[in-house]
């Protein structure tokens, strides 16, 4: 990388100051992701060494988190769509690297997008999350979708690497 990481980059336009951060770690980890992925086999999508989640499970799972928080946030119920979703994590499906990355990259954007438009004085209203109501904030909600963006990005990266370098040495 050429470039400093995103939060060294300034201010995102139109971006609210308090999100900002919030901003800067869903974009690191959206680069961070693409370059990971930029030259990733079909084939080892759904590899899971010593059990651990599969490369193609952090791509669906970090798409639907992040529709799912900023749903929350919105303080909206999932849909049927999020819900079959939700289900599917995991589960091996017949779709190239790219489009899982496409759909990835298409989420953030509007995450990106919900964050410019999110009212300060909503951050700290109370939103319930998942089927039993817990209790959060939005601003809660917001953080945690980077974090836990961020979490699932460096555990794709790690699985990423083992199965390609499991796939060269099986050669």
């Amino acid at each position: 990388m050429n470039q400093p990481e995103v939060w060294l980059r300034g201010p995102i336009p139109d971006m609210p100051p308090l999100l900002q951060p919030i901003a800067h770690a869903l974009l690191q980890a959206s680069e961070e992701l693409n370059a990971a992925m930029a030259n990733f086999p079909n084939d080892l999508l759904w590899q899971r060494p010593a059990e651990v989640a599969s490369v193609g499970f952090h791509l669906q799972h970090l798409t639907g988190v992040l529709d799912r928080l900023m749903t929350y946030a919105r303080s909206e119920s999932l849909n049927d769509t999020q819900l079959t979703a939700l289900q599917a994590e995991g589960k091996p499906i017949d779709i190239a690297v790219p489009e899982l990355v496409s759909q990835f990259n298409i989420q953030v954007d509007q995450t990106i997008s919900q964050l410019r438009t999110t009212p300060k004085a909503s951050l700290t209203q109370y939103r319930r999350v998942g089927r039993a109501g817990l209790p959060s904030t939005v601003i809660g909600l917001l953080v945690h979708s980077a974090e836990h963006t961020t979490r699932h990005v460096g555990q794709l990266i790690v699985t990423a690497r083992i199965v390609q370098a499991g796939s060269k040495s099986g050669d």
